[in-house]
């Protein structure tokens, strides 16, 4: 019911605030095309604005001399004093994102059927046992209602260790995989079990090793250090999943103070500290190399010793995998009509410009009391991130170009981005893939361990760079 709730309200603000505007703004009068068949990317002629002569000199000193592009708008110089404006759509209206779900969803096809094949084959080797009898004594704990050696901790594993190393594609069905063993444990298939909240909660924290991606894109933007939004990331994306754990652990009363998972927790934290000091002795491109071989590495050597496996264990290997593979295909057609709802809703959001008000609106009441506002300039990336991969790293990627890749604001962005994965998308996706319609907790808890997130890479954001 939660989540029905959200996605209602989403709907029916955005539906609201562009009405508001339609009636309200003449500038927008095309908010409901732009809602409904508009494309991002998509230039719509706003108003024409007199503006003083100082912006006037403004507008002339930048590109080409008589255009300026500032916060979504491009103001294009006609004559002396008067300034043409236009506002650049930044996401796709219903029918283009119904598209762009439907592709997405056959674009996951290939990665679905490719791991679950390999999966499958594990499966009869005994290596998804033998995973689950690893780390049995940690999930035992945080996972009490799976039996140790259950399946499901093995997939639960592979889908984390994906994530650590980046592996989004590889994670992804994992994951599925490992919803999948969880609902075989469940009595009431309609109704999310304790340990699938708890599974998609850490899952949607975000918990990687190493921001590649994040590191990249600083690096193309020319930033002095690259890396130096390296242990930020490290720290937030930690603390969020402890924040993860921890809310949902008080919700299932789970006692964290055993000393299987103080050891665990100990381990992992220390994995990163040694982690930190050696990637801090690299230079960024090092980084980058450093960071796809291992991963790729790692993806390569899993396959052969699953092949290895299967030939010890004389199963037929092929056939396994076919079986496997078919699965894949099957879990991505299920998941289309949640996944066009969930998206659905979130493009209504964002064409309707909800997010651009609620920004504003906070920005202003933080001046009315004084507070310090450079924060506020890279939160949309911390806003846009539960809904939207792609587009929160459009989002950083713009904040990085409109306020300088070493600004505090640009800073700020790329550690919000680092900090959590796509709430809603996960939810949509693991909780679409095995029919899960009511979702308890699981959304307030997600979001819960997404602001704690958010306020520590605001901190660490203050902390690291003033």
């Amino acid at each position: 019911m939660t989540l029905s709730r959200i996605w209602s309200a989403f709907i029916i603000i955005a539906v609201v605030v562009g009405l508001i505007k339609l009636v309200v703004l003449p500038e927008d009068k095309g908010i409901f095309s732009a809602m409904v068949t508009g494309k991002s990317g998509d230039t719509l002629k706003v108003s024409s604005l007199e503006i003083s002569k100082a912006d006037v000199q403004l507008v002339q000193q930048t590109d080409s001399g008589n255009t300026y592009t500032s916060e979504g708008f491009n103001y294009v110089r006609n004559g002396e004093s008067t300034i043409l404006c236009y506002k650049l759509q930044t996401a796709d209206g219903i029918v283009e994102t119904c598209q762009t779900a439907v592709t997405l969803c056959l674009k996951l096809i290939g990665f679905l059927a490719l791991f679950m094949g390999f999966l499958a084959i594990a499966e009869k080797a005994g290596g998804i046992r033998f995973l689950s009898r690893i780390i049995g004594p940690f999930f035992s704990k945080i996972f009490p209602d799976v039996p140790k050696g259950h399946p499901a901790m093995g997939h639960m594993m592979m889908n984390f260790s994906a994530n650590l190393l980046g592996l989004d594609n590889a994670a992804t069905p994992f994951g599925i995989k490992a919803m999948e063993s969880l609902q075989e444990l469940n009595f009431n298939k309609s109704v999310a079990s304790n340990a699938q909240i708890m599974f998609l909660c850490l899952h949607a924290s975000g918990l990687t090793l190493i921001p590649v991606s994040i590191i990249a894109l600083r690096s193309a933007a020319k930033a002095a250090n690259p890396m130096d939004i390296f242990i930020p990331c490290m720290i937030a994306t930690f603390v969020a999943t402890m924040a993860a754990m921890i809310i949902v652990s008080i919700r299932q009363r789970i006692n964290l103070f055993q000393p299987v998972i103080l050891m665990w927790v100990a381990g992992i934290a220390i994995l990163i500290s040694t982690l930190i000091v050696y990637i801090k002795s690299l230079q960024a491109d090092q980084v980058q190399l450093f960071s796809g071989s291992l991963s790729s590495g790692l993806i390569l050597i899993l396959f052969l010793l699953i092949v290895l496996g299967g030939v010890y264990k004389k199963i037929d290997i092929f056939d396994a995998f076919v079986s496997g593979a078919k699965g894949g295909f099957d879990t991505a057609v299920r998941i289309i009509p949640y996944l066009v709802g969930m998206l659905v809703a979130i493009s209504l959001l964002r064409t309707s410009g909800s997010f651009d008000m609620l920004i504003g609106g906070v920005k202003s009441l933080l001046v009315m009391t004084g507070t310090d506002t450079r924060f506020i300039d890279g939160l949309p990336t911390a806003l846009i991130k539960p809904f939207s991969g792609g587009g929160a790293r459009g989002m950083m990627v713009d904040t990085m170009k409109t306020f300088g890749v070493d600004s505090f604001a640009g800073r700020l962005s790329c550690i919000l981005q680092g900090s959590s994965d796509t709430t809603f998308y996960v939810i949509a996706v693991y909780f679409g893939a095995v029919s899960v319609k009511n979702t308890r907790y699981a959304v307030g808890s997600m979001l819960l361990a997404d602001l704690v997130g958010v306020i520590t890479s605001i901190f660490l954001a203050y902390l690291f760079f003033g």
